[in-house]
């Protein structure tokens, strides 16, 4: 499913359970030795993605451990994210020669709890949401905006060591191209072809009672040689929603 929203040149790999071969390294176990039960299975289940998906890129297996913020440390020349919720488990992997910047979030398809939307959404955002229920009420457009300002937070940290918070970023979405951008309202330290790079665009999808969503950024060279779409812009149609 997640494939269906990333450029061709991040690997993706995703897990509707906890498959039994999803051990962790007795490094990772020592992270999650005093989590529940749940936590060990989706921590062990999210590295197992993560290190199906460095296998395609011919990366050695090695352990993942969190760093500062929990992020966790990818090999070098390696960018990556890491989402799970409950049935869900997904990671994306690409060279950092290909993709400056990448952040996948998943989450169930159901209404945020009561009171949720007003803490994590700008006026204007809150407005877009009432609209876009208005205009298509088969989507939970309030759990969507959250998981896409979570791939922007997930990307921009990494990148850039700094954290954002929720009025940091504003999101639009396109609701019939299954597609989204996130203006990034703090001042941006990277620069892509020779201005702040402070917007970020990704792609959504509805399917299966979940919402999967990636952002992708591509490296500046890559970039140049994808042309004004960027990186693998026709190689995906808009993403379904089902």
């Amino acid at each position: 499913m997640i494939e269906r929203i990333l450029p061709g040149s991040v690997i993706g790999v995703e897990a509707f359970g906890d498959p039994p071969e999803a051990l962790l390294h007795p490094l990772e176990a020592l992270v999650v030795r005093q989590a529940t039960d749940a936590r060990r299975r989706e921590f062990a289940t999210g590295r197992w993605c993560a290190k199906q998906a460095l296998t395609g890129l011919r990366v050695p297996e090695a352990p993942l451990l969190p760093g500062r913020h929990h992020a966790p440390c990818w090999p070098a020349d390696v960018v990556g994210s890491i989402t799970h919720c409950v049935g869900y488990r997904a990671a994306a992997v690409a060279r950092s020669s290909d993709v400056r910047m990448l952040g996948v979030d998943a989450e169930p398809h159901a209404p945020l709890p009561a009171g949720v939307l007003e803490s994590i959404a700008l006026p204007e955002e809150q407005a877009m949401v009432w609209e876009l229920h208005s205009v298509a009420p088969g989507v939970h457009w309030d759990r969507l905006l959250f998981s896409l300002k979570e791939t922007v937070y997930k990307a921009w940290y990494p990148a850039t060591s700094r954290r954002l918070e929720f009025e940091d970023a504003r999101i639009s979405i396109d609701a019939p191209a299954s597609t989204y951008s996130a203006r990034v309202l703090v001042p941006s330290p990277l620069r892509q072809s020779g201005r702040p790079l402070d917007r970020l665009d990704g792609r959504w999808l509805v399917s299966d009672g979940l919402l999967v969503a990636a952002l992708a950024v591509p490296a500046e060279d890559a970039a140049r040689a994808a042309g004004p779409c960027g990186t693998g812009c026709s190689q995906h149609a808009p993403a379904a929603t089902t």
